[in-house]
């Protein structure tokens, strides 16, 4: 039987790796798919060998504090890898983990597709010559990537955006906003504070204390979190302290981000997935100041949402690290709130970036250039 192995650590990782999982048993339905992700890969079929849960933190310092078992998990996967012999292997983003883990499978002759390639252009460039050691195959969702990889010498293929197939437009505002005690009437604003514990340790906070500058600013305004799965209730006990007409919906993004406005979001795939909803958007993020301290040298671009990357200037604030401070979000949101002109512009500009996402079919194509690279380790195999 033909095996995939596959690797992603974070719940966005997980939601592809599910959707290619589903894409490539439709192609084949004798697969063993297995590895190193989450509910969405398993939910597809796929055989969990770890989870990562408690290994999804960014910055350095807090990466640190997990290294014990990331490299516990690391030393079981390349086990498990000599003991099933793949005949591909998949690495989705999670760039750190496998990076390292694609090299040591690449060197036991498993090929190696590197899928969600990993942000190269803007963060630590020269490990372009890395993945062009290891990789057999790149594949990518954003247009403007496929370039840059070819530039350097990668193979690679742009295979469109998996969320254009995965995100859900419909919504259900009026039941969702029953549900959580809030009007039908007023205008609701989204915070999506992060999937990560860190992220949304960091993050909250700041964006509750903006609502409650906003709540007297707009007194009609009403709020509602989506929460990430996988997150402590600890992270949300400030929310329901706080007095604020504020919900919180765990589980569906996108049921949240359909009854909403205008939305507050960290940065990362939730301002991709804000955009194929077309609301205006104010990014946010922070890590820990150590971290950003170190980090802050190499990063090689000037707009860190990937919706700006993607439209290659700044149409929607972005508020990074000192900049992130609850009256700056105010300010911010309150553009877009008394100003339909500005937010009417936005859309445009968004709807723009969604068409250069490609069209539907991301998970199959990338489902097709798995298996055929598979394929070839299977005939050197005959």
């Amino acid at each position: 039987m033909p095996g995939v192995m596959i690797s992603c650590g974070e719940p966005s990782g997980d939601l592809y790796a599910g959707a290619l999982a589903s894409a490539l048993r439709r192609q084949r339905p004798d697969l063993d798919i297995f590895g190193f992700g989450g509910p969405r890969l398993a939910a597809a079929g796929g055989t969990l060998l770890g989870s990562y849960e408690g290994l999804a933190v960014t910055g350095l310092s807090e990466v640190l504090r997990t290294l014990p078992r990331t490299w516990r998990m690391y030393r079981h996967l390349i086990a498990e890898a000599e003991r099933r012999r793949p005949d591909v292997f998949v690495a989705i983003d999670f760039a750190d983990f496998n990076f390292r883990l694609g090299q040591a499978l690449h060197a036991r002759g498993i090929p190696v597709v590197y899928y969600i390639g990993p942000q190269l252009w803007a963060w630590r460039p020269g490990r372009m010559q890395v993945i062009k050691r290891f990789a057999d195959q790149v594949l990518v969702i954003f247009p403007f990537e496929a370039a840059l990889y070819a530039d350097a010498g990668v193979p690679v293929q742009f295979v469109g955006h998996p969320l254009i197939d995965l995100i859900d437009r419909r919504g259900h505002r009026a039941e969702l906003l029953t549900q959580h005690g809030l009007s039908h009437a007023a205008r609701t604003v989204a915070l999506l504070p992060g999937s990560r514990h860190n992220e949304v340790a960091s993050t909250l906070p700041t964006l509750l204390e903006a609502c409650a500058l906003l709540k007297d600013a707009e007194p009609d305004l009403q709020f509602l979190i989506a929460r990430a799965p996988g997150l402590h209730d600890e992270h949300f006990e400030a929310t329901h302290r706080s007095h604020l007409p504020i919900g919180i919906h765990a589980g569906d993004t996108d049921a949240v981000l359909a009854a909403s406005d205008l939305v507050i979001t960290a940065s990362g795939t939730a301002t991709v997935q804000t955009a194929l909803h077309g609301k205006p958007m104010v990014i946010v993020y922070r890590l820990s100041p150590l971290t950003y301290r170190l980090g802050r040298p190499f990063v090689k671009v000037d707009t860190f949402g990937m919706v700006n990357l993607i439209a290659g200037r700044k149409i929607v604030p972005e508020l990074i690290q000192d900049d992130f401070t609850a009256p700056r979000v105010c300010a911010e949101a309150l553009a877009f709130l008394r100003d339909d002109a500005y937010a009417s512009d936005v859309r445009e500009h968004l709807a723009a970036v969604v068409h250069a996402l490609g069209g539907p079919g991301a998970s199959e194509r990338a489902a097709t250039a798995v298996l055929a690279l598979a394929a070839t380790r299977g005939s050197r195999q005959e």
